[in-house]
């Protein structure tokens, strides 16, 4: 594959120096099929076997089952480099390492059903409750919709949120992995942008989950310690969920950049009077200015995950930057689609669909810039008001899930 000069590397030293060969690999393929995935709606079958070859689904998998219990830092590293050519293909990586993560607060025989097997299982998700949940005295019953579950297509695994009543009728949100062939997948996936990830819906009717395949949403949230949990299972959901939707974001976002440079080098070589020299410097310059301020953004926040922090300043911090740095792409490549006119919006091509996947990433409730805002702002304000009260986090805050 050749290599183009990207300009934001030249400040941070090239977001896939030093990958692994298997991950080099999926970036290749990632890149090569990226046109046929965002047509089909669907990754093809290669890249998804050099993704789990490459080891995203394995992630953050417990070493006790073979994992890797890896970095939040290298994990945006590598699928930043996957989203350079493929933004669906990053999204699609970056999930199934996160929902390995989830699947950490299994029982210990709820991880033996998924991993025994391997660490490579993928596992998909949807956290966005939904369903009906039928008391038995092993397990529960089944049933409902999920809809955008990315990559369904390819899942041994699926994990979805059901509220469950409780006592005096009050429900408690729990989630439910579910093996491939208890559900079903309803082609449903026809956005815009991001189209690559088929985030169709998944249908159960009335499957029975085992006690020991069902855990808590609010221990997911919390970041709840437990045995077999490490550093990297017990953060917050809200510390590194904005976090790792950015990713492929700003892989896109740097994609975009360095074929933008390339056309744009093309035309003032050419001398064409509507690309004028001041105009092409001033887009580069701060359009790499945005991508590369939102990879420090991106940087800052997936170390402070990797400290293994579970303070509330440090969540909301970190959706605030998060936030900042998805809409610091989404300028950044605005800027790079309008500069290039009809040479960009006139044919599909890799700034096009770039531009189409940052805008729907940036869509994403979890990376909204207001709310995140909001609780920063009241967080801050109320510690200086009342400099004993500890940082607080409204409840409905915590409680805020998104669909994946």
């Amino acid at each position: 594959m050749m290599q183009r000069h990207n300009p934001v590397d030249d400040q941070l030293g090239g977001i896939s120096t030093a990958l692994p060969v298997a991950v080099l690999a999926a970036v290749e393929s990632a890149a090569t099929h990226a046109v046929v995935a965002d047509d089909a709606r669907r990754l093809g079958e290669e890249t998804v076997a050099l993704l789990t070859r490459a080891g995203f689904a394995r992630h953050f998998v417990p070493r006790a089952w073979g994992g890797t219990e890896g970095t939040f830092g290298s994990l945006v590293t590598a699928v930043t480099a996957v989203g350079e050519g493929c933004a669906s293909a990053a999204w699609c990586a970056v999930l199934w390492a996160a929902h390995s993560r989830f699947a950490a607060y299994l029982p210990h025989e709820g991880q033996r059903d998924l991993w025994s097997d391997g660490p490579d299982a993928r596992i998909c998700a949807a956290v966005r409750p939904s369903g009906e949940v039928r008391r038995l005295p092993s397990g529960r019953l089944l049933s409902g919709e999920w809809e955008c579950v990315s990559g369904v297509d390819f899942a041994d695994w699926l994990l979805v949120c059901a509220p469950e009543p409780g006592a005096g009728g009050a429900a408690g949100l729990r989630m439910f992995a579910v093996p491939k062939g208890d559900f079903l997948v309803r082609d449903s996936w026809n956005s815009s942008g991001m189209r690559g990830t088929g985030s169709h819906t998944a249908v159960l009717e009335t499957v029975f989950v085992p006690d020991h395949r069902s855990f808590p949403m609010e221990d997911l949230l919390a970041g709840t310690p437990g045995p077999g949990r490490s550093r990297c299972h017990t953060v917050p959901a809200h510390l590194v969920g904005g976090l790792l939707f950015c990713a492929p974001a700003l892989g896109a976002a740097r994609g975009a950049l360095a074929e933008w440079s390339l056309w744009a080098a093309r035309a003032q070589a050419r001398g064409l009077p509507q690309h004028d020299g001041s105009r092409l410097h001033h887009a580069l310059a701060r359009s790499a200015d945005d991508i590369e301020a939102a990879e420090l953004l991106l940087m800052e926040a997936a170390r402070c995950a990797d400290t293994g922090t579970r303070a509330e300043t440090d969540v909301l911090r970190n959706r605030r930057r998060s936030a900042a740095a998805v809409d610091l792409l989404v300028h950044g490549v605005e800027r790079l689609f309008r500069t290039a006119g009809v040479s960009a919006c006139g044919r599909p091509g890799l700034i096009e669909r770039s531009w189409r996947d940052v805008h729907t990433v940036a869509a994403h409730q979890m990376l909204r810039r207001e709310t995140a805002a909001m609780v920063y702002a009241a967080s801050v304000f109320s510690s200086l008001t009342d400099p004993a009260a500890p940082a607080a986090v409204r409840p409905a805050a915590l409680r805020e899930v998104s669909a994946s």
